[in-house]
């Protein structure tokens, strides 16, 4: 990869962004099982800042990403320091760089004395999972530790044994360690998404995500553990024999690992010839959307222990091996037909609906084409073949048409004049990022208050984690109660009885219970969380914590003008001037009374105000700081901490931003400590939050 920079400075300028880019994905990948883009897109920007590191050698630092493994091991589990760093390895993209390496290390060999028929090369499928040691001692598992940052890991012991084909104790009583990768099986990870879709819970975007969720989180469900597999691919420390034979090679030690019980991916090819090693790669690849799991790309290796010894390490990674890594994975298709769906705030989507095809990790029969400009300025027709990948290797879309295989039968999309949910004509206006459109194109709106389709989406975000939280209740679940007509609007969410959720499809007397008992917690989450959970237009997370803290509550709102709740920080007169409307229509006061009959909070208490109010006024040790709280907290409820923070002269904010001074990161925190890892504003544990407090 070629960088080409008019300045020092502008590559200082380019090197610092990418370093804070790559720390926030490799957050979301490694500590969030959550990424938001694909694996090539991430090692691309990782080639290029070590393309800048080399090109301007100034610009290398310590603390680079380049010389880090990983992530760190989270605080959830206890720490530990594995006997052999699991390091990770240089990646490399194309046929040329894999032989160039080839080519090197093999120079390197025969210059340092060893035979050229002596110098092998061992290639094998490259596994996407996660990578784990296991500690054996007198032949039983005593610890199974997570990769972290290559040093130190997370102790998943509990987890890791309820895997079924990690043996518990091996038939020698060896004391070793082996390093292998931790998958989950295609055919599990559909069967255990409709689980958590028939549940109503968020769905795991791939394979690679669901291990890594499973196998750390703390108390997980026996049922995503025992979906697990692995594939040990090294040979850590140890003994592999009972009288103390010294392996020579890799592939001696695979093939012991093999006899003592451990699941391994075998060995694709084992040459010195670097056109093999090339064929063996590549049919590695072909291979790849047969096998029943997930790989990546494939993993060359010299194969003499000795050798590797001569060779040697560099900073993080061995200088004997190399991964190849595939291009992202893309497929061609059938596009049979567009569907439109009608989204919380009107916006119509455009759906493609395709033929079932295998992307991924996962069977791919629906795409997302954002909007009407873009299906124009991709040329994508109804009966076209189609390509279609993942972007970030999570949401399915057409990234173009295949013109050449038309049949002269293909027919362009276009948008209905009324709205497929309620007949009501339809109307196309300025792009709203807020609402989730894409920027390459206008939005088409139906913009009846009463449309069905609205409803549903309006009730499932009224219950979303970041608004009422009400657990449990998701997209699936609001179908089925809207389908049974037990809920017409989120009010009806409070007047449930537990025998009808009972009644729905797959949902039994337990589950009935948690929700009823999510619901009535949700009564309590406060004004700011309900005016955020009304999705009005524009209004946001942050927006509602501001007016909610200017005016007291919801029912101060329908007095309110424009004019003044942009009296209101950082409120605009588009957002204003939504919020005006929304509480001027009489079903909005017949919803807030009906929700205060449930008992939902939808005040602040003269308490709570008087206490706001001397916090104001107050100077204290936290003044002039701006806190946003997120996970749950042991010492205290979220309000709790408010409080504190506000006595101290504090402000509690709802979205993380460059002018936040702290996130206090509790138990499960969510995406608002990424984006603070990421913006590099600190981050508060409990126990250093307690101490700032003073407690």
């Amino acid at each position: 990869m070629e960088v080409a920079f008019r300045s020092a400075a502008e590559a200082k300028n380019r090197r610092d962004e990418l370093v804070r880019l790559i720390r926030y994905h490799s957050d979301l990948y490694y500590n969030g099982d959550a990424p938001v883009i694909s694996d090539y897109e991430y090692d691309m920007m990782f080639e290029e800042l070590k393309t800048i590191e080399r090109t301007f050698p100034e610009l290398d630092s310590p603390d680079s990403p380049t010389h880090r493994v990983g992530g760190a091991a989270s605080e959830k589990f206890e720490k530990v320091r594995h006997a052999v760093p699991l390091g990770s390895l240089t990646d490399v993209f194309d046929e040329d760089s894999l032989l160039a390496f080839v080519t090197r290390v093999t120079d390197q060999l025969l210059e340092a004395g060893y035979p050229r028929e002596q110098i092998k090369f061992t290639v094998e499928p490259k596994i996407d999972g996660l990578s784990v040691a296991l500690t054996y001692e007198g032949g039983r598992l005593t610890l199974g530790a997570t990769r972290g940052d290559g040093q130190v890991g997370e102790n998943v012991t509990e987890n890791v044994l309820q895997i079924p084909s990690i043996p518990r104790a091996l038939p020698e009583k060896l004391d070793l360690v082996v390093r292998g990768e931790v998958y989950m099986p295609r055919e599990n990870f559909e069967k255990m998404n409709g689980i958590k879709e028939a549940a109503g819970e968020k769905l795991w975007a791939n394979p690679r995500n669901a291990a890594a969720g499973s196998l750390r989180r703390l108390h997980s469900a026996g049922d995503a553990l025992r979906a697990l597999d692995i594939f040990v691919f090294n040979y850590q420390t140890g003994d592999l024999w009972e009288d103390g034979h010294a392996p020579t090679t890799h592939s001696e030690t695979i093939d012991k690992i093999g006899k003592l019980g451990f699941p391994n991916i075998g060995i694709a090819a084992l040459t010195g010839d670097g056109d093999e090693i090339i064929r063996a790669v590549r049919s590695i690849g072909e291979e790849r959307d047969g096998l029943p799991y997930d790989i990546d790309g494939a993993v060359v290796k010299v194969d003499s222990l000795e050798m590797r010894r001569t060779l040697g390490e560099g900073t993080s990674t061995p200088k004997w091996a190399v991964a190849f890594k595939f291009p992202p994975e893309q497929k061609k298709t059938k596009l049979v037909d567009v569907e439109i769906q009608v989204g919380r705030t009107g916006v119509l989507t455009p759906t493609a609906i395709l033929e079932p095809v295998r992307l991924a990790g996962t069977t791919v029969s629906r795409a997302t084409l954002h909007n009407i400009d873009i299906i124009r300025s991709r040329d994508v027709r109804i009966g076209d073949t189609v390509i279609v990948q993942k972007a970030g290797d999570i949401i399915p879309e057409i990234i173009g048409s295949v013109p050449s295989e038309r049949t002269g039968s293909e027919r362009l999309f276009s948008f209905p004049e009324r709205c497929p949910s309620c007949g009501e004509k339809l109307v196309r206006d300025d792009l709203d990022e807020e609402d989730g459109e894409d920027a390459e194109g206008g939005a088409v709106r139906c913009i009846n208050p009463l449309c069905p389709a609205q409803r549903e989406r309006r009730i499932v975000h009224f219950a979303s984690r970041d608004a009422m939280n009400v657990e449990g209740m998701g997209p699936a679940v609001v179908k089925l109660l809207i389908d049974e007509g037990y809920v017409g609007d989120v009010a009806d969410i409070y007047a449930l009885r537990a025998e009808q959720i009972a009644s729905l499809p797959r949902m039994g007397d337990k589950s009935a219970q948690n929700l009823i008992d999510a619901i009535e917690r949700s009564k309590e989450a406060g004004p700011a969380r309900l005016l955020y959970a009304f999705g009005i237009r524009h209004t946001g997370e942050s927006a509602s914590e501001a007016v909610i803290a200017e005016f007291g509550g919801i029912t101060p709102l329908f007095d309110k003008t424009a004019e003044d709740i942009m009296r209101v920080r950082d409120m605009g007169e588009v957002t204003s001037s939504k919020i005006v409307e929304f509480f001027s229509l009489p079903e909005t006061r017949e919803l807030v009374d009906r929700l205060r009959s449930y008992g939902v909070v939808t005040d602040l208490s003269e308490e709570e105000i008087a206490r706001r109010e001397a916090a104001r006024n107050a100077v204290g040790a936290l003044s002039g700081s701006t806190f946003v709280l997120t996970g749950t907290l042991s010492s205290m409820t979220r309000d709790e901490a408010s409080a504190k923070i506000e006595e101290r002269g504090g402000k509690v904010t709802g979205s993380v931003s460059k002018k936040t001074s702290y996130v206090v990161a509790g138990e499960s925190p969510g995406s608002k400590l990424t984006k603070a890892e990421a913006l590099g504003v600190t981050v508060l544990n409990e126990t250093e939050f307690l101490a700032l407090l003073g407690e």
